[in-house]
């Protein structure tokens, strides 16, 4: 891979990243830094692919920063759609799933636990 490819690489790379970040809808799961480097990592791959396919990486090609944008894309969309905090109980399910030898388990007025 050229230098030149690999900075235009690194440059759709970012820019996907962050783009496909703050536009996708949703929770705010996948940090940024996670974005951006699986649209760098994809970016490159991308590049390979186009190497391996025949395309010319070395000049500028539309057909390039296509099947780059294309990968970093589709990885990116697929990170932070993906991407989720691990999840917690919450306090509907602590009060569900307490056992009867819970002591902090909340009673009635007779010691009876719902």
């Amino acid at each position: 891979m050229t230098g030149n490819a690999l900075i235009h690489a690194l440059i759709v790379g970012v820019f996907v990243g962050l783009l496909g970040r703050f536009v996708l809808p949703g929770r705010d799961a996948a940090p940024v830094w996670l974005a951006v480097a699986v649209g760098l990592g994809a970016a490159l791959l991308g590049t390979i692919t186009a190497r391996v396919a025949g395309v010319d990486v070395a000049a500028p090609s539309g057909l390039r920063l296509a099947v780059q944008a294309g990968f970093a894309g589709a990885a990116v969309t697929l990170a932070v759609v993906t991407a989720r905090r691990t999840p917690g109980p919450t306090r509907r399910s602590i009060h569900r799933w307490r056992t009867a030898a819970d002591p902090s388990a909340p009673t009635d007025r007779e010691g009876n636990q719902p």
